[in-house]
Parts: C-alpha cells; structure tokens; sequence
C-alpha cells in the first residue's frame, strides 16, 4: 500500500509566483504532476499550508508539522502525514516524475528490505523523487529534528538507504527527466516545449 505525497509547500522565489498553480500545458502543475502519478497510489496527500488555494484537487491537504524547520520539516510533513506503510514523495515542480520508478524503488524496498530507496545524481541525492518506510523513516526524521540538524539527509545513517545505479534509474526512467524540477519561467516554458515533443512522439508511435 503506497501513499503518493506531493510537496507544494516552497517559496517560489525566483518564478515570481507559485510554480504549484502555474499553467503547465492548460493546468496546474501540482494537477498535472498528480495525473502523471495518480495509477500508483492508494491515497494521494498534498502538503501546502494554503489549502483554500489547493481545494480544486479535492484531496487531502496536509499543513506543515514542523513550522520553520526548511526541507527536513517539509519531508517530515509528508511522511508524517501519510497512513500507508510505504509514502513516495515528490516535489510539485517535477513535471516529468516517473511512476515507473516508485514502481521499481517499491519492488527493490520489498526484497531487501529497505528503508529509503533513492535516486543519486550530479547533484547528490533526489529525497523529494523518492519512497519512504513510514515506520522506520518517520522517527528518524524526528530524531534528526530534536537534534537540531538541517540537512534533509541528516538521518540517513540511522535507516538502511538503499541508493539507484545509474542504470537502475535509466531502466526506470528512459527519457532521464524525471527529476528536472523548475525554478524560473524560462525553466518552465523549456519544459512545456520538451513535454509537448514527448506526448507528440508518443501519439506518433515514435517512442515512449
């Protein structure tokens, strides 16, 4: 059982506006990255603490749990605020997130028993395109709070992390967009643009 949380609580800072409800090909992006996601989960959690802005989706809206505590707190939130025993989590700004590849981290986390099945790129760990163990990762996230650390994998040492080979992760996700995320609107209007080659090729039959 797997609860899809999507995190839609950031700043914003540099789109100007909030990237959550900015129209990506004719609908919020929060919407369309829930749509990408939606086949995958049981039950889908949004965390904002705005809800009145987030009502259309009629689904549940999770507000911080942990005010004033950055990126550790928001993912906190969202495994906290999940009822299942294993919770993707994935920003709202991801609008090519794969289900392909919670698919794959659920199947790894079930035969090797893993507490966090997560990406690792360039840019170090993806903890906001990744499954979680509700019963393992929540107290250890709790602990790393009380402790006053920050770093969003501050508690990686206390639960066994189980990280994707590159090739696991091109397996996973072919087009390896999946964790493109947007911060600007020249960010967001290239990502219209490729996400309109990628459905056309795929009505096309030229790929997937």
């Amino acid at each position: 059982m797997l609860t899809l949380v999507v995190q839609s609580g950031g700043l914003s800072a540099r789109m100007g506006e909030d990237k959550a409800l900015k129209k990506f090909l004719g609908k919020p992006l929060v919407q369309h990255v829930i749509e990408r996601l939606a086949s995958i989960a049981d039950e889908i959690v949004v965390t904002t603490n705005r809800p009145d802005d987030y009502e259309f989706l009629n689904l549940r809206l999770a507000p911080d749990l942990k005010p004033n505590r950055g990126a550790l707190g928001g993912l906190y939130t969202a495994i906290a605020s999940a009822t299942n025993p294993l919770v993707g989590v994935v920003a709202c700004d991801m609008p090519f997130a794969s289900g392909k590849l919670f698919e794959g981290a659920a199947s790894i986390m079930d035969a090797e028993n893993a507490d966090v099945v997560i990406a690792k790129t360039d840019r170090g760990y993806e903890p906001f395109h990744a499954l979680y163990r509700r019963e393992t990762c929540l107290p250890a996230i709790e602990s790393a709070i009380e402790a006053d650390l920050w770093k969003v994998i501050a508690w990686f040492p206390q639960v066994r992390v189980r990280t994707l080979s590159a090739d696991e992760i091109k397996t996973f996700d072919p087009s390896g967009l999946c964790f493109n995320n947007l911060n600007t609107p020249e960010e967001f209007a290239e990502a219209e643009k490729t996400a309109e080659r990628f459905y056309r090729t795929i009505k096309t039959g030229q790929g997937a």
